[in-house]
C-alpha cells in the first residue's frame, strides 16, 4: 500500500510539474484592439518557433487557447489572439456568423490585432526571429491564409478547415513570403473541391510553396473535439475526425521544424 501511494504522489508531482512548465499571460492590445493571451514553456532553453494562432468563428474559446497551449508544451511559444477584440464567444452559428462577419467588415483593424500578436512574439526574448508562423482554425485559416497573400513577414502559414477564397485580386509572383500547410476535409461543403482546385491554381500561379492534405470523407472542423456535438444540435456539416487531427497535427510539427 505504501508503494502505491508512494507511487500515485509521484505521479502526481511529476503531472504538476509538468503543468508548471507552461505560462500563461493575457495581453491587453495597443489602441483598444482588445486581447490576446500568450503561451511559452519554461523549459526552453534556446530561441525556438512563435507563432500565432487565429481561433474558428466561434471566437477565443477554450479550444483555441487549448491548441496555443498544446504548442507550448511542444517547445513552441504561441499566443491566441481574439480577432473579435471583445471576448466575444458565441454559442449558436447564427452569433458566430454575426462576429465573423462583423470582423471581416473591418479588415484593418483585423490586421492590426494580427500585427500586434505577431509583435507579442517579435519581442519575446524566447522566439527566434526568423521563425514566425501563423495558424488559424475554420475562420482563422481564412485569416492567416489573406495574411500571406499580403506579404506578411512569417516563415510558414497554416490553415486547417478553413476557407481558401476570398483573394481580392490575383497573387504576383514574389510577393508571398511564407510557405504554406493547408490541411481540408474531402468531404467539407463549406470548402468545395472546386474552392480547393482554384486555390491550388492560385498558389501556383503565385510560385507558392504549398503543402496541401485533404482527408476523404471528412467534413468541417475536423480537428475540435466538441464539433461533432455542434454538428448534431444545429445540424450543420462539422465534426471532429480522430485520424485528420493526427495527421494533420504531424504535419504542423514538421512544418515548424522545417525552419530549424
Amino acid at each position: 500500500m505504501k508503494k502505491l501511494i508512494g507511487i500515485l504522489l509521484a505521479s502526481l508531482f511529476i503531472s504538476g510539474t509538468a503543468f508548471a512548465d507552461i505560462i500563461e499571460k493575457t495581453i491587453t492590445l495597443p489602441d483598444n484592439l482588445g486581447t490576446a493571451v500568450l503561451y511559452s514553456n519554461s523549459k526552453i532553453k534556446k530561441p525556438t518557433a512563435g507563432v500565432v494562432v487565429v481561433h474558428e468563428w466561434w471566437g477565443l474559446n477554450d479550444y483555441a487557447r487549448g491548441r496555443a497551449e498544446k504548442l507550448a508544451e511542444e517547445g513552441y511559444v504561441a499566443v491566441a489572439v481574439d480577432m473579435y477584440g471583445t471576448g466575444k464567444v458565441a454559442e449558436h452559428p447564427k452569433d458566430a456568423k454575426a462576429f465573423m462577419d462583423a470582423a471581416f467588415a473591418e479588415p484593418e483593424k483585423m490586421n492590426a490585432r494580427f500585427n500586434a500578436a505577431k509583435e507579442i512574439l517579435l519581442n519575446h526574448k524566447k522566439v527566434d526571429k526568423k521563425r514566425l508562423y501563423a495558424i488559424g482554425y475554420c475562420f482563422g485559416g481564412a485569416v492567416v491564409l489573406n495574411q500571406a497573400r499580403m506579404g506578411a513577414d512569417l516563415y510558414g502559414v497554416a490553415s486547417f478547415h478553413g476557407s481558401l477564397g476570398g483573394a481580392a485580386a490575383p497573387l504576383e509572383p514574389g510577393v508571398l513570403k511564407a510557405k504554406l500547410l493547408v490541411a481540408t476535409g474531402g468531404a467539407d461543403p463549406m470548402v468545395p473541391p472546386e474552392q480547393v482546385g482554384t486555390f491550388v491554381t492560385e498558389m501556383s500561379k503565385a510560385g507558392a510553396d504549398l503543402s496541401l492534405l485533404t482527408f476523404p470523407g471528412v467534413v468541417h472542423a475536423f480537428t475540435n473535439p466538441g464539433a461533432t456535438a455542434m454538428g448534431k444540435k444545429f445540424d450543420i456539416p462539422l465534426a471532429y475526425d480522430k485520424h485528420a487531427d493526427s495527421v494533420s497535427w504531424k504535419a504542423l510539427q514538421d512544418f515548424l521544424q522545417e525552419s530549424e
